[in-house]
């Protein structure tokens, strides 16, 4: 039986990992806030002890952009502080780690193309400084994999989907920011490629180890996406409301949006054989769960 840690497990990517079908003789440990707290370091050498854990994966994380502004501290000690204590405990008796990042670690500037994980990161408010320091923290374990995404939806907790759901439901018509572009991406997609991941380095000391990047294939606009969602929910007997695009300046926010999240897959394509499906796709199948089948 090898057990694996799953930490934030009532998160989106949390929720699907629990979910995922493992493999016979996989146990996932999937404790709550309430029972393990991540910033404190005796808790956490406390909870390994308990058993020997084969792999521990973190999704847990401050990702309120905008209230990260204000609650500067709260964001730093669970993206920064618990990856160091999470670094050090899981080093210390030789666990791999695993550890779910974000495509904010960066500027968002680029001019085209997308993001490869070795260019320099810039992080432009508190959220993404707080991540890129948790990034450099869980390097201090050697047997380590980041995998930052973006657009993470799912039918679970608040997100894009669901409050484009809701808002077509309410509204005779939407606006959405047309200039931000990136990559739509399943959390049950990114929850079977943790957990790709996460069985290799647990069975293989000689496994890839560093920063990827994990996102759903193909790239869009805010309102890009926010269409497909209403015309996906079209289909499947919703209202069909017009949604037009407008510009980052016309809607304000605390935290600076990058303008460019696309992010690259390719070096965890090659090396762990990992490639993402369309965003298209992953997408009606969240529909699918939270709508009903396509009528069309």
């Amino acid at each position: 039986m090898s057990d694996i840690l799953v930490l934030g497990g009532a998160g989106q990517v949390g929720t699907e990992l629990r979910a995922h079908p493992w493999p016979e003789g996989v146990r996932v440990h999937a404790p709550t806030r309430a029972e393990l707290d991540i910033t404190d370091a005796a808790a956490v050498e406390a909870a390994l002890n308990e058993r020997a854990f084969a792999a521990v994966i973190n999704t847990a994380a401050y990702t309120a952009v905008d209230k990260a502004e204000v609650e500067v501290e709260a964001a730093w000690r669970l993206n920064a502080l618990a990856p160091a204590i999470l670094a050090g405990a899981t080093k210390a008796r030789d666990i791999p780690l695993v550890h779910v990042s974000t495509d904010y670690v960066f500027a968002g500037t680029k001019a085209e193309g997308a993001y490869e994980p070795g260019e320099p990161v810039d992080p432009q408010n508190v959220y993404g400084a707080s991540k890129a320091a948790g990034e450099m923290a869980m390097r201090a374990n050697p047997r380590h994999v980041i995998l930052r995404t973006a657009w993470v939806v799912s039918p679970h907790r608040g997100n894009f989907v669901k409050t484009m759901l809701r808002l077509a439901g309410e509204r005779d018509r939407l606006t959405v920011v047309d200039d931000q572009h990136g990559c739509p991406t399943s959390a049950a997609d990114l929850a079977g490629a943790l957990a790709a991941v996460t069985l290799r380095l647990a069975s293989d000391r000689d496994a890839p180890t560093g920063t990827f990047h994990y996102v759903n294939d193909g790239a869009t606009t805010w309102c890009g996406f926010a269409r497909a969602i209403v015309e996906g929910a079209a289909r499947r007997g919703g209202r069909p409301v017009p949604v037009e695009g407008i510009p980052t300046s016309a809607y304000p926010t605390p935290a600076r949006r990058p303008s460019n999240s696309r992010l690259s897959t390719d070096s965890l394509a090659q090396a762990y054989g990992l490639i993402p499906r369309p965003w298209q796709a992953a997408l009606d199948e969240i529909l699918d769960r939270l709508v009903g089948p396509s009528r069309a």
